[in-house]
């Protein structure tokens, strides 16, 4: 059983996630939390940790963002969009088995201390912003790198602040390079 409980979405997350692994899930019930879930969440917090596993899309992203406010050391893990898509609908529960546990094993955690160890000329260096296939690049790099799909801006930030080093940054574009 994993030490940390997993927070995601709704109850079809919830079994979607115990297929994969055996775990404590929370559900968040969608973008209100209110107070009696956000209790629950701090208590899995305070006691054991937590992973967010939000869906892939704009308003996982929205609760993710209101959750790393509440706890600024939770664990993240991001399951790409094309895992998470099936029968015209986005989320964790359309993910395979496989694509859960995949999303775990590479959980990140968001460091409190700034560091700018990537820069825009980063991005731009590599075709991860300002060209025709920046978005797809950075989709497929952030699934090799396990933190997930986002806009340029937010996708630098990740770099920074997840722990991502340069080496596994330059071995993921090299992986990326040999894809395409």
């Amino acid at each position: 059983m994993l030490k940390e409980v997993i927070v995601v979405e709704g109850k079809n997350d919830i079994a979607a996630v115990r297929r994969a692994v055996d775990a404590e899930v929370l559900a968040t019930g969608g973008f209100a939390l209110n107070r009696p879930t956000m209790e629950k969440i701090a208590i899995a917090y305070a006691k054991r940790g937590i992973i967010i596993l939000t869906d892939p899309d704009h308003a996982g992203e929205g609760i993710r963002k209101k959750l790393s406010k509440a706890f600024p050391q939770a664990a993240h893990a991001f399951i790409p969009q094309k895992d998470a898509t099936a029968h015209n609908d986005i989320g964790v529960e359309q993910a395979s088995v496989q694509s859960i546990r995949a999303a775990l094993a590479k959980v990140r955690t968001h460091s409190q201390d700034a560091r700018e160890e990537f820069t825009v000329c980063d991005l731009y260096g590599h075709g991860l912003a300002g060209c025709g296939q920046s978005a797809e690049r950075r989709a497929l790099l952030g699934e090799l790198l396990g933190i997930g799909y986002t806009n340029a801006k937010q996708f630098l930030s990740r770099l920074n602040n997840y722990g991502v080093e340069r080496e596994e940054f330059l071995a993921a574009l090299a992986k990326l390079e040999d894809t395409l």
